[in-house]
């Protein structure tokens, strides 16, 4: 049986019900999605906003192929600006992040950018603290650049990994900085982001966030949370298209004091002067190292739009009755084989996925992913749902789950 077979008519009337009530159904008709698929893996690559092929087209065919290098500058004879796309990208972001837009930098991939706001803070600390704090079981690429410039500076820098229960116990006078990841990967769990900076700050600690799984996901206030600095990547819940450029967040008290690490001439306060000594443009633009990549930045500042007209609260709301249908649904399942929820069931504890372990957790994603349901497998054994308000409906939580139970009831993993 695939997604296709099932009958429409099977759908719980409360369901439909609260899709009928959902102030965000008409947004999935804005993004391309192909029938009979239900995708559940936007948490790792957001699908094609409808809009994004159609801006492409243009940047390609007439702000590249007929204005050239033209298009790096306004003029009187055509409107592209590529110069300050990245800006104009900041400034979409930013109420997504609760952030001003000259505290954003666009550009880059997440890893260089947090290897930038870990170099700044660290240059930041109070003097004599080496400590970089982090969850014992953050993303790798954050623990490996973390690893990295530890190692480039030498010293006595050390990264320090606890878990993340334990963390406000492991905040000493020699940590510098929390390095945090807000949802994990791999669970869903959500940490108390304005919680930890406050404990942090207590504590003399500057803090990093990584909102990889979080930008786009329900609301962030970085400002209203106090925090340092933060990145997070255009391409999962943003939707911004495979390796979108990322972003890198600075809080305007920093700005002016914290080093530019990789100081490029994008970053420079007057860039076709080209000048022989680095002068950082104002605000969060001097973290922007080289040319933007037009093509990335125009997808991504196309995708972003889809959130002009949203409420994030209402993406909020959705996406916990959505988590939590999909908990509800997936428990008779839980009973009948060898699957642990790892995701909370607290709804201020989670994210917008729902994970759960099973032994062969790689064959039954693979047989779902062939018969139309999209998730994700994480190693060693973890099964992954992202789910997103945007595109999502609880019917379609209905209809993933008999297509897992399908799965496993039919023993073809």
């Amino acid at each position: 049986m695939t997604l296709k077979d099932l009958p429409a008519t099977a759908i719980p009337t409360d369901l439909l019900e609260l899709d009928t009530r959902d102030p965000l159904a008409h947004k999935k008709a804005e993004f391309l999605l192909p029938p009979g698929v239900i995708y559940l893996d936007g948490n790792s690559l957001g699908p094609l906003y409808r809009r994004v092929p159609e801006r492409l087209a243009h940047v390609m065919e007439q702000e590249w192929g007929q204005h050239l290098i033209r298009s790096w500058t306004a003029g009187e004879d055509h409107g592209e600006d590529w110069m300050h796309l990245p800006d104009r990208v900041a400034a979409k972001l930013a109420r997504l992040v609760g952030a001003r837009p000259q505290e954003i930098a666009v550009g880059d991939s997440t890893t260089v950018n947090l290897f930038k706001a870990l170099a700044a803070a660290l240059k930041l600390a109070p003097a004599g603290r080496r400590v970089i704090l982090t969850d014992a079981d953050n993303f790798p690429t954050d623990l490996y650049v973390a690893q990295g410039l530890s190692a480039l500076l030498g010293g006595g820098y050390e990264l320090r990994r606890v878990p993340n229960t334990e963390l406000a116990a492991h905040l000493t006078d020699e940590v510098a900085v929390t390095l945090l990841t807000e949802v994990d990967y791999r669970t869903g769990r959500r940490l108390d982001l304005a919680g930890l900076t406050a404990q942090a700050h207590a504590a003399g600690a500057l803090t990093i966030w990584d909102l990889a799984h979080s930008a786009g996901a329900f609301p962030v206030d970085l400002n209203g949370a106090d925090v340092d600095f933060a990145v997070g990547c255009g391409y999962k819940f943003l939707n911004g298209g495979p390796g979108a450029p990322a972003f890198l967040f600075v809080a305007a008290q920093h700005l002016e004091s914290a080093p530019v690490a990789i100081s490029g001439w994008m970053g420079h306060a007057d860039v076709f002067e080209m000048a022989r000594g680095y002068v950082p443009a104002p605000g969060a633009r001097r973290f922007v190292a080289g040319t933007p990549q037009v093509l990335g930045l125009s997808a991504l500042d196309s995708a972003l739009d889809v959130f002009t007209d949203v409420d994030m609260q209402d993406v909020r709301a959705k996406s916990l009755s959505l988590t939590s249908t999909f908990m509800a649904l997936m428990e008779p399942l839980a009973t009948r084989h060898p699957l642990e929820l790892v995701t909370p069931t607290e709804p201020a504890d989670r994210g917008s996925q729902v994970s759960y372990r099973h032994p062969r957790a790689r064959e039954v994603m693979a047989q779902l992913v062939a018969r139309g349901l999209i998730g994700d497998y994480r190693t060693p054994d973890i099964l992954r749902f992202g789910i997103t308000p945007l595109y999502h409906s609880h019917a379609d939580m209905w209809r993933a789950v008999q297509g897992i139970g399908a799965v496993l009831d039919e023993g073809s993993a």
